[in-house]
Parts: C-alpha cells; structure tokens; sequence
C-alpha cells in the first residue's frame, strides 16, 4: 500500500471510529440523564454500547498508529493483550445479547411480573455475569498461548492480533488451545444463541396471541432493533466458524473480523435510535434544549 493509500486509509477509519465513539457515547449518555430510560433495557443497551466503545479501541487506534508511523509492528506483549481482549469483550457482547433477549422475553411474556424479575440486583448480577463469563472464556487459551515458543516467521496474516494467524505463527504444539478454544466458543456462542432463539420464538408465539394490531406492532418494535443486531453479530460469528480451515480463508476472516470489530459498533446507535421512538424523544428532548446529550437537566426549570 502506497503512502497516498494509507492516508486515505487512515482518514476513513479515523472518521468512523470518531463516529463509533460519539454515538455510543451518545446512547450511554442518553441512558443515564433521561429518566425514561432508567429500565432494564436500557440499562443493558448502556453495557452493550460501553462494549462497543471498548471492543472497537482495542483494535482500531493500533492501526491508525501504523498507518501514521508507516510501521506493521506490535510487541509480543501487545499482542497477546490485543488478542485477550478482542475475545474478552466479544464473549462479553455475546453474554448482553443473550441477556437483553432475555430482557425482552419478560418485558413481552410476563409483563406483571417484569418489575420482580427483573430488579435491579438481578440487572446488575446479569451484566456482572456477562463479564465475567467473557473473563473466564478467554483467560484459559490467552495463559496457553503465552507459553508457546515461536521461533520461525513473525508476520501475522491479519490487521489485528487475532488468535488463529498467531497460533499459525507457533512452533510449539497448540492443539489443546484450538481444543479448548472450539469447545468454548462453541459452547458459548450456541448457548447464548439458544438462549435468544427461545426467547424470539415465545416472544413471536405471544405477539402472534395478542388481540389488538396496535398491540401487536408495539410489541413487536421494542424488538426489532435488537433482532437486528443479532442478526448481524450471530451471522457473521456463525460465517467465521462454518468457514475452511485452510490458510486462505484467512482472507474471508479478515472481511468478516471488520464487520464484527468496527461494523456492528458502528451501525448499534443507529439502529437502536433510529428504530426506538422512547430513545429518539430522548436525544431531541436533549438537542430541543439546547443542550449536549451529557449535560443534565436542570432542577424546576420548566419546559
């Protein structure tokens, strides 16, 4: 890639993580000030969108930093710290998603029983368990990997520290890492996708049930934006897995890494607020007065 192409590079990406940034920041920001949104979904899409923020700066700003400097390096250190924690908050996101599912299927099913289920304590014990279910899956495999000697070529066939090229790059044996990483991701992934498919499916079955349309389309709108966002995590994680194995598909995992990495960060806030009418009348609430989705409100000023 010559030097005018790495700029262009460059600025395009800096542009979008800029936008990754301000518009989840936007959601959290949104979430805390606005005593609409102080629910349990919301609450969720807060943890969902600081994700998103984390995840996306664990790969993006070391690659603005080589195309600057023109340089293709990270320390061993760095990248075994890239690597954890691409897969910690990616575990992470799978575990919210199952949860907001979840979320949904009581909000819509057990609707008088909502408030009890779904406690603050409960809310906080659920995100506390995603993290720390994305800790313990990826914890394992990233001590493995840094006892592995490697002692031939050190060029990562990847934009990032992704485990499988590093792996790649070993000459020591890494079969009880792959092992443990198939069967954990396996595990986790179509768990948590069970998880959602179940609770979609009641959800669809008990809006299929309700006697009014207007009912029903309501319903079925405080779903759709998370369906979405499903949609596009699960399908493109399910694509990396049903994939070759062959060394050229690491070419087709770079493609769909970018959809999971810095894709989906970016589309979240505008899905969730262009598709959620309580989350627009939130922001225009905030930007009819004048004011930064972080300021707060004022104490009996009237409206």
């Amino acid at each position: 890639m010559n030097r005018s192409h790495q700029i262009l590079v460059f600025m395009g990406l800096l542009i979008i993580y800029i936008i990754i940034l301000a518009g989840n920041t936007v959601i959290i920001s949104i979430s805390l000030l606005d005593r609409r949104l102080h629910t349990p979904m919301y609450f969720f899409l807060g943890n969902l969108a600081l994700l998103d923020i984390c995840f996306t700066t664990a790969i993006v700003p070391k690659i603005l930093i080589n195309l600057v400097t023109e340089g293709q390096s990270i320390s061993y250190v760095g990248c075994l710290a890239q690597s954890y924690f691409y897969f910690l908050l990616g575990t992470t996101e799978f575990l919210i998603l199952a949860v907001m599912s979840f979320d949904r299927y009581v909000a819509i099913c057990h609707p008088l029983r909502y408030s009890t289920i779904m406690s603050n304590l409960i809310c906080c014990l659920l995100v506390l368990g995603s993290w720390a279910g994305g800790f313990l899956d990826t914890i394992v495999q990233t001590a493995l990997t840094f006892q592995l000697s490697f002692c031939g070529p050190n060029v990562i066939n990847h934009y990032f520290c992704d485990v499988e090229p590093l792996l790649k790059l070993a000459c020591s044996d890494t079969s009880l890492i792959v092992f443990l990483d198939f069967v954990l991701a396996s595990t986790l992934v179509l768990g948590s996708l069970l998880l959602s498919i179940v609770s979609y499916t009641c959800i669809v079955v008990a809006i299929v049930k309700m006697p009014s349309a207007k009912g029903r389309w309501k319903a079925f709108s405080t779903c759709a934006s998370h369906m979405t966002v499903v949609f596009i995590v699960y399908g493109s994680c399910i694509f990396m897995c049903a994939r070759p194995t062959q060394s050229a598909s690491l070419d087709s995992s770079k493609i769909v890494s970018v959809a999971n990495s810095i894709l989906t960060p970016l589309l979240n806030p505008f899905i969730y607020s262009l598709r959620n009418k309580v989350m627009k009348d939130a922001l225009w609430k905030a930007l009819s007065r004048g004011q930064s989705p972080w300021k707060k409100e004022t104490p009996g000023l009237s409206q």
